[in-house]
Parts: C-alpha cells; sequence; structure tokens
C-alpha cells in the first residue's frame, strides 16, 4: 500500500491505494434498450451525435449511443436521469450477490459485469457487448476511473470514452454535467422523477444550511482509514465536503494542503498521531473497502478523540452518485444524524 488514496481509496486493503450512493430512473424509453424506445425516439437518435468531454476530447457519432458501458458510480448517476447501461464496470456487487451501494439503483440482474474490483475490466466481454460509448468519471487528470492504464489503449480502440471530471469542480456543476450527457443520450431531463429529484436535493440542501446556522459551532471532519494510516480530507479536493462547508455553511475541520508527497485529497496520519484534529462529529467512510469503525476502536489515539468518546461518528459517503437523487438522500442522512449531535464534545 505504498501509494496514497484519492477520493475514493479505489483499492482499499486489496492493492495500492491509488485514486484515494430512490428513483429508478426517468419515465423516458431507456437508452442502450432500442427496441423499447417509441418511434420518436428511435428517429431523434438516427442523426449524427456529438459531445465534448471535460479532457477536452471531440466525439462525434453518425447516430446517437444506444449501447452505453459505463463505471459503476458514473453509471449509477447516469440511471438516476434515466440512462440504462447494458455494462458496468467498478463496484457493484457485494460478497453476498447484494448490489453495492457505489452503483445507485442501477438492476445489476439486467446489465452486464465488466468487473467489480480495482485494477479489473475484462476487455474481451466489455468488446463483445458491442459498446457505442463508455462514461467514466476522473478524478485523476485525463485518467478514466477504474480503466487500467494497460487496458486503455484496446478500449480506445473497441469505442470512444468520455470522461467526467470529479475533482477540482463544484458539486452541483458535477450532477449538472451528468444530466446534460443522459440528456445527450436521449434520456427525458423533464420526467417527473428527474424533477422531484431536483427539488429534493434543493430541500434537503436548504436544510442542511438552516442546521448550519442553527448550530454555528458544530464541528464536522471527515476521515477514512487503512491499517497503517489515518487520512484526514482536504475540503477543496472534496465537491461534496466543499459544498457543505462553502455553500451551506458547515463547519468542517480540515488540514492544510497535502504535500505533493501525499497526492492531494488527504493528509496522512499515522495512528499515533491520529488526534492532531479534533472535532465534535466525525464521518468515517462507510465504503465496504474501507477500515470499519469497530477495527479503528483498536487504535488508542482514536478512541481517545472526543467524537469517539461521545458516540458521534457517522458514515460518509465518500463515493456517492453524482445526481440529484443520491446526494439528497446523502444530505438527508446528514442532516438527520447532526441535528441529534452535541457541538461541545471538543470542549469537554
Amino acid at each position: 500500500m505504498a501509494n496514497l488514496p484519492r477520493r475514493t481509496l479505489a483499492a482499499l486493503g486489496a492493492a495500492a491505494l491509488v485514486g484515494v450512493s430512490a428513483c429508478g430512473g426517468t419515465a423516458s424509453p431507456p437508452v442502450s434498450s432500442p427496441a423499447a424506445q417509441a418511434p420518436s425516439s428511435q428517429a431523434a437518435s438516427q442523426g449524427p451525435w456529438t459531445w465534448t468531454d471535460d479532457r477536452g476530447k471531440s466525439i462525434s457519432l453518425p447516430q446517437r449511443p444506444q449501447r452505453v458501458v459505463a463505471q459503476s458510480a458514473a453509471a449509477a448517476a447516469l440511471w438516476d436521469f434515466g440512462v440504462r447501461p447494458v455494462g458496468v464496470f467498478g463496484p457493484h456487487k457485494l460478497k453476498n450477490g447484494g448490489r453495492d451501494p457505489e452503483v445507485g439503483e442501477v438492476d445489476i440482474t439486467k446489465v452486464e459485469s465488466i468487473g467489480n474490483v480495482w485494477g479489473e475490466f475484462n476487455v474481451e466481454k466489455y468488446a463483445s457487448l458491442q459498446p457505442d460509448l463508455l462514461v467514466a468519471g476522473m478524478y485523476v487528470k485525463d485518467a478514466l476511473w477504474y480503466v487500467p492504464e494497460q487496458s486503455v489503449a484496446a478500449v480506445d480502440q473497441i469505442a470512444p470514452t468520455v470522461g467526467v471530471q470529479l475533482s477540482g469542480k463544484p458539486l452541483v456543476q458535477i450532477i449538472e454535467k451528468y444530466g446534460q450527457l443522459a440528456g445527450a443520450l436521449g434520456a427525458d431531463l423533464n420526467a417527473a422523477p428527474v424533477a422531484e429529484a431536483k427539488q429534493r436535493f434543493e430541500a434537503a440542501s436548504a436544510a442542511l444550511k438552516q442546521l448550519a446556522a442553527d448550530k454555528p459551532d458544530l464541528s464536522v471532519m471527515i476521515v477514512t482509514g487503512t491499517p497503517e494510516s489515518l487520512y484526514v480530507a482536504y475540503l477543496p479536493d472534496h465537491p461534496d465536503i466543499t459544498y457543505w462547508g462553502d455553500e451551506l455553511g458547515l463547519k468542517i475541520v480540515y488540514p492544510e494542503r497535502p504535500t505533493e508527497s501525499e497526492g492531494g485529497f488527504w493528509e496522512v496520519l499515522s495512528w499515533e498521531n491520529a488526534d492532531k484534529y479534533q472535532a465534535d462529529v466525525i464521518l468515517v467512510d462507510a465504503r465496504s473497502q474501507s477500515m470499519k469503525i469497530e477495527e479503528m476502536a483498536e487504535k488508542p489515539t482514536w478512541a481517545k478523540l472526543p467524537a469517539v468518546k461521545a458516540g458521534q461518528l457517522y458514515p460518509w459517503h465518500a463515493a456517492e452518485r453524482y445526481s440529484y437523487l443520491g446526494y439528497a438522500e446523502v444530505m438527508e442522512e446528514l442532516k438527520t444524524e447532526l441535528d441529534k449531535a452535541r457541538d461541545d464534545v471538543v470542549k469537554e
């Protein structure tokens, strides 16, 4: 585990730490299911299709892509806007066969799996799906998340790829970009579920902003961990945390800019120094790959933190899909948790 995690600790506990979540879609005919499309939708798909992604890469196709393969988080975001991929890669199935939270509302029984863990991408199976387009987020500039570096050349030869930049961008802007892409792929952005999700997102934002105003002293820190280190999130590198802090006014405890050797996104602390920062509430990475709270409890310095002693530890959905629905759910849950949190535990 020599490398450091970026936004989401893509392969915690399994490989090098490198890049470091309820509506079922819209009422529009799902992309990637041409037979189910209405005649008007079919006609609309016959003309040329163009898109310029966040790498500045221009894509031009004779008609709108129908068979879309997407990284699980991207698939989840597109799904909420009405797009139905034919294949996914990245975390989508748990060991018990259930749906990984990172894939959101995607029906994993109706999509093909190209790979489920970091470094796993079955190029042959991908090609067999005859994809028209691949979509993935990007935490590292120009690097499609979960597409292994050694597979990039082969993937590029099979179908065009679209990258959506996820770091260094405002949360709402990222959500809007997925919405724009979904619309370009044929989704109905005026469909009731999409409009309702946006309204729910706005209501959740307003409620969390009011909570921050009502509890100005409540401090929150966001962390994730490995057996070797505790990682404290650097606010400017995480769109969700930036939104909560800068836009909604939540008091976030975060380090100064990480050093170049740390790779950004986090300050890396040894467990002996886990008490460097303190907050009333600690949000802990909730993904299955990440160190569990009960495992952290075995670390003496962690156990002494005020938030830990007060039991004010709540989940952080680090790989939540960038859709209105996804983050509406996250913020509703966060407000419920912070409503009951004391804002004086650090002062004791």
